[in-house]
């Protein structure tokens, strides 16, 4: 059976998150931009998003601390479309 191309695996995303004692629902408050609970749950799943999505994903992060600034390849394993 060939592997589904929308899975990517659990994603380094989710670990920090766990690091930083950080839910979903941080993430989407600390967010400028239209991010939802289902978006940062795909995300940490690994479920394929796009560049814009990650993008959202990455600014809410930086805004819910202030220990490191991260960037995209800090919370994800691939690139988006």
């Amino acid at each position: 059976m060939p592997e589904n191309p929308m899975e990517k695996g659990v994603q380094p995303l989710d670990g920090l998150l766990a690091a930083l004692k950080l839910k979903n629902t941080g993430l989407v408050e600390a967010s400028s931009e239209q991010l939802t609970h289902r978006m940062v749950a795909k995300g940490r799943k690994g479920r394929r998003l796009t560049v814009n999505t990650q993008k959202k994903i990455l600014k809410a992060l930086n805004r819910a601390q202030a220990e490191k600034v991260f960037v995209l390849q800090d919370l994800f394993n691939y690139r988006g479309k």
